[in-house]
Order: C-alpha cells, then sequence, then structure tokens
C-alpha cells in the first residue's frame, strides 16, 4: 500500500494525513470545499512546525510531509487509483454508507476501505459495498500524529488477510493496533462515554462543580484530561452521538444520555468547536476557564 485517500479535512482526518505523509505515503486529502480543504493544510502545517520546535522532525520532513499531500473536492479523483482509502468523515451513518457505496464503485477491486468511526457498525458500513472482506474499522485516537493507539475493528465479514495487512499498516506508523470486533462503541468508546457522562451526571445532580469532577480525576485517578475537558475536547456532539448508538445497540438503561448533555448539545454548546461547553475557550488562552452556566 502506497496510495492513500482521506475522506474528510477535519480534526481527524488531516491528523490522519499527516501522519501517512510523514511516513511517506502519497496522500489525496478530500473534502467538499476547497476552503476546508485549505484549513485542513493550515492545521498540517502549523502542527509540523510545533513538532519541528519540540525537535522530533527535522525541516526536511516537514517539507517532504506537505509535498506528499495533494487535495480534491471529487471523490472519484482522489481515490480512483487508491491502494487504501481512509474515511473520517462526520459521525452520520446515512453520509457513511453513502460514501462506501460511491467508493465501491468506481475504487481498484484489491482498494482496502477502512473507517475511522468511534461507534458505528463496520459490518453495517461494509453492506453498501460488494468487498465486504475489504472493509475494516482503523479508530485513530486524537490528536493522531502523537498519539499511539489505532483500535482495529473487524466487521462480521472481514477477511483475516485484511486485518494482517492494517495492522501491519499501523505498526509501519509507529502506531500500535489493537484488535477489537464489531459491537456498539467497541472497546474505546464502550468504556470511555459511560465515564463521560457519569461526569456529565455527577454534575447534573450538584454531586460537584466542573472543577471539582476534572480535578478528582486527574489527581486521583491519574488521567491526564478530566472528563469534562475531554468530552469538550472530542465535542459534546459526538459525545451524545456515540452514547445514542450505545444506548440504542445495547438497550441498556447505563447507556442513556444525560439530560444535561442532551440540553447542552441542542443549545449548541459543544465544547472547544462552538467556544463554550463545560468550559469557555478563547483563541490563544490556553488557561481553562468554567463556562458561565457553571461557575458559582
Amino acid at each position: 500500500m502506497k496510495n492513500i485517500t482521506v475522506i474528510g479535512s477535519g480534526t481527524m482526518g488531516n491528523g490522519i494525513a499527516h501522519t501517512f505523509a510523514q511516513f511517506g505515503y502519497t496522500v489525496s486529502l478530500v473534502d467538499v470545499s476547497q476552503e476546508a480543504l485549505e484549513k485542513g493544510l493550515n492545521t498540517i502545517s502549523k502542527n509540523l512546525e510545533r513538532q519541528i520546535s519540540k525537535g522530533t522532525i527535522t525541516e526536511e520532513v516537514r517539507v517532504n510531509t506537505l509535498n506528499n499531500i495533494q487535495t480534491f473536492t471529487d471523490l472519484k479523483s482522489a481515490a480512483k487509483n487508491a491502494d487504501l482509502v481512509v474515511e473520517a468523515a462526520s459521525e452520520n451513518e446515512s453520509l457513511k454508507l453513502k460514501i462506501f457505496a460511491d467508493l465501491d464503485t468506481f475504487c481498484k477491486p484489491d482498494c482496502i476501505f477502512a473507517s475511522n468511526t468511534s461507534s458505528i457498525s463496520i459490518t453495517k458500513i461494509a453492506s453498501a459495498t460488494k468487498r465486504e472482506t475489504n472493509v475494516i474499522g482503523m479508530h485513530f485516537m486524537n490528536p493522531v500524529p502523537l498519539m499511539p493507539l489505532v483500535e482495529i475493528i473487524n466487521g462480521y465479514s472481514t477477511s483475516s488477510e485484511t486485518t494482517f495487512s492494517i495492522s501491519e499498516l499501523a505498526r509501519k506508523l509507529n502506531k500500535t493496533p489493537v484488535l477489537a470486533n464489531d459491537y456498539p462503541g467497541f472497546v474505546a468508546n464502550r468504556i470511555l462515554m459511560p465515564m463521560i457522562n457519569e461526569a456529565i451526571y455527577a454534575l447534573h445532580e450538584g454531586v460537584a462543580g466542573v472543577s471539582e469532577i476534572d480535578t478528582v480525576m486527574k489527581l486521583g485517578m491519574s488521567h491526564p484530561m478530566g472528563p469534562l475537558q475531554l468530552a469538550d475536547f472530542i465535542g459534546l456532539d459526538v459525545c451524545l452521538s456515540i452514547l445514542k448508538i450505545l444506548y440504542n445497540g445495547f438497550g441498556n438503561q447505563k447507556y442513556a444520555p444525560c439530560p444535561l448533555l442532551i440540553n447542552m448539545v441542542t443549545a449548541n454548546q459543544l465544547g472547544i468547536k462552538s467556544g463554550t461547553g463545560f468550559y469557555k475557550y478563547t483563541f490563544g488562552n490556553k488557561d481553562l476557564v468554567i463556562a458561565d452556566k457553571f461557575s458559582s
């Protein structure tokens, strides 16, 4: 595998493109608009500069990484010669099904399709294609260039050859692949999201405040980031979407989203992406400031 197509230039997509390109792969990055692509490339450039400042890469690596990335707004042009397509579009099932159905019509027969979905069934995604054995989950962690884990999810029909190829590819990116089977939330979010949801319930029920909840988990459990700050970082809309998938998939009340989370998403208080969640975010300010609604 040498030619990689990445669908989506948002937070995860540009991180995936950055990582493949840094390790010498030819990357076709595709999104619906040139504006979105320029924003994604700008993020990649800034992250590469940050790597240089920390001494983890050289200027030559930075230049080569950017040269390895081409941008497209047409999916067919971006993917027709791909050896691997990694989909990192919005966490929307109908959108993903359409993307994979379209890919199946013009990609090479031996091209592998991978989804970066955090919770949607790989088996369901594969059903939109006629190459179910070549469809797999490749769930990177954010920020992609830094986080060493890739969750590899087998769909019902994923072949052992596909699993082996993608696991080996992850290792070539200096990542650690961990295999999981296709159940709601896989491993990472099946464990993480109930913890975040419980932290929101603790806030909702007045057990403690935002800072107190996050401090307990950071100092008491050695978490690098508290669950409420992490929810803001992930996006409260994404957290809600994953919890709904867990709740509908298992029919278990323990996965029911907290009413506070539902209300915040309805009010477009989504965390970093909207500027306000459990904390307030302003450009260039790294200090955590609790959102007005939750400040005492």
